[in-house]
């Protein structure tokens, strides 16, 4: 390495070795050493106490809004570190989590005209080009970006938000640091195994790195302006891309009330409880129908539209954090919610192995007792003092015990919920959460498993199911051929290998099954494809037929073995 290499990978040591340094010096003047007493950074903390004081008056609050403090100390990345912690409820103790949930990501502006040179550079054309109007004042400031007012050509009022200068090098080095401090911890930690260090720096940066990238922010709010567009129940601005790239986005300017201002609602007129109803539905409808849900929607970024007090809607802002399920994890939960709405324990049980969320050999009688033993006391309350997500935190901290491993996406969801579930009862106190939701559950299970859908999505994959349907026949002989010499036998001796056995032959009758369903679904597939539904049986046609039987193998392969 040249010398001018090593002076600058020594800066950089020293820069780290200073800022951990005071990192550690903000942590024991709010007295957080506690939190670490247990551990190495405990002992290296402790030496430094005696030269540390305490913060005034701060002695006696409790240890997580002592937390929150010194992270707003330490400037605006670890605010957005704390916010993104508050999601891992299944991590931290739920005393910690909730004072992380009141953190402010506000922080001082930077100057206007700094933002306008930055807007310049990006858009590659002066402001006055852009706009005919720009407030270097900033509406808001963040630690991400900030927001400006500016007005289009065409008249059209808009937001300009602009990344912070050097946001991105400021990030990349606390990430680093974060790392180095996780290593730490995976060493030395007692309960690192459970904690996951690196899982949740790794979290921590994809988060950031998403909201760096304000392009994909449009992205986000565009598609979801289109699936919410004409809707009397969520409004979303509209994304002007024109004047927005990577580093600058430009949108539709709105005005609202913040969903969580009781007193300037109720001074507008607005009907809250049908407002709070309409919260939970929307929420349920993003993740079930439309499986594209804000994921920060606390009071900040949730408006509620002034101009319509007799059938109020919600406007929503921000969208930085979305979330997302796969199609499995979607039926699951769907699945779960149903179970919990019908009080079967048994079948929520079984569905948290089903989805692979826990192991197999999990025993279902203890699961089922387990669930039994959170929900129950739940019901015991009206239905309008339930809490959903509460429900749900509890319920994925007790199968935490069973080995259970959950995707960010599903914590995300159950982060998301808390939030709605607290607005919807802070407009309303008296909203029953679970009378809105379970109509809105059912009719879009009905509505996703119906025939008309599945035959929708059979005819989407019809192209595919073409192109290999000449295969199926050599791969049916194949397969038989294969069980004909008997190459499939196993001499199973104990009792776990003959139910292993036992499993196998299962799994190899309705393997059969599935490739005979399949096959007879692809040939009427391809028959009403051609127009050429061939004769007809009792007024039957062929194909129709044919595609009977071929749902019945898929039936039979689909019945579970006992």
């Amino acid at each position: 390495m040249s010398a001018a290499g090593l002076v600058r990978g020594g800066s950089r040591g020293l820069k780290s070795t200073l800022r951990a340094v005071g990192i550690a010096r903000v942590l024991l003047r709010h007295r957080l050493d506690e939190l670490l007493e247990s551990t190495v950074f405990g002992r290296w903390l402790w030496l430094l106490r005696p030269i540390t004081p305490a913060h005034d008056g701060e002695t006696g609050l409790p240890r997580g809004q002592r937390l929150r403090l010194a992270l707003q100390e330490l400037g605006p990345i670890f605010v957005k570190f704390g916010q993104v912690l508050s999601t891992r409820r299944d991590l931290l103790p739920p005393d910690i989590a909730e004072e992380l949930t009141l953190l402010q990501d506000r922080v001082a502006p930077f100057p206007g005209e700094q933002a306008q040179t930055l807007i310049e550079a990006a858009l590659g054309k002066p402001i006055a080009a852009v706009y005919t109007e720009f407030d270097l004042t900033p509406l808001a400031s963040a630690s991400i970006a900030q927001v400006h007012a500016a007005r289009l050509h065409d008249g059209r009022e808009v937001v300009v938000k602009v990344l912070r200068p050097g946001i991105r090098r400021q990030i990349r080095a606390d990430v680093e640091l974060l790392r180095t401090l996780a290593s730490l911890a995976d060493r030395h930690h007692p309960a690192a195994d459970k904690i996951r260090p690196q899982e949740v720096v790794s979290e921590i940066e994809a988060t950031l790195h998403a909201e760096l990238d304000l392009q994909r922010e449009g992205a986000n709010a565009s598609l979801m302006r289109r699936t919410w567009l004409g809707s009397d129940e969520l409004y979303v601005p509209e994304v002007f891309w024109d004047y927005s790239t990577e580093t600058v986005l430009t949108m539709e300017r709105v005005r609202g009330i913040p969903s969580d201002d009781i007193a300037a609602l109720d001074a507008a007129g607005i009907d809250r409880k049908l407002l709070a109803a309409r919260g939970v539905r929307v929420f349920y409808t993003q993740v079930f129908r439309d499986n594209f849900f804000h994921a920060d929607a606390h009071a900040g970024n949730i408006w509620v539209d002034a101009t319509r007090p007799d059938n109020p809607r919600f406007i929503a802002i921000d969208f930085g954090i979305v979330g997302q399920l796969d199609r499995r994890d979607q039926y699951y939960l769907a699945e779960n919610f149903m179970a919990i709405f019908q009080r079967d324990y048994r079948r929520i049980a079984e569905l948290h192995i089903e989805a692979g969320w826990m192991p197999g050999h999990i025993r279902i009688d203890e699961l089922e007792a387990a669930t039994r033993a959170v929900c129950e006391p739940y019901f015991t309350r009206p239905l309008s003092e339930i809490s959903l997500g509460e429900v749900l935190v509890k319920l994925f901290k007790t199968a935490q015990r069973y080995e259970l491993t959950l995707q960010p996406q599903l914590i995300l969801l159950q982060k998301t919920l808390l939030n709605i579930e607290g607005v919807g009862r802070l407009l309303d106190p008296k909203l029953d959460i679970w009378a809105e939701a379970r109509p809105v559950l059912e009719k879009i299970l009905r509505e996703r498993y119906s025939p008309q859908t599945l035959g929708s999505e059979f005819r989407k994959r019809l192209p595919e199911l073409i192109t290999h349907a000449p295969d199926m026949p050599r791969l049916l002989h194949d397969f038989l051929a294969l069980q004909v010499r008997g190459q499939h036998t196993l001499n199973m001796r104990s009792e776990d290998l003959a139910e292993l056995a036992r499993i196998s032959k299962a799994g190899q009758r309705q393997t059969v099954y599935a490739i005979l369903g399949t096959g007879l679904m692809v040939v009427a597939a391809v028959l009403v494809g051609l127009d050429a539904g061939g004769p007809r049986l009792l007024g039957i046609p062929a194909a129709a037929g044919i595609a009977g039987l071929g749902a019945f193998g898929a039936f039979l392969a689909a019945w579970p073995r006992r």
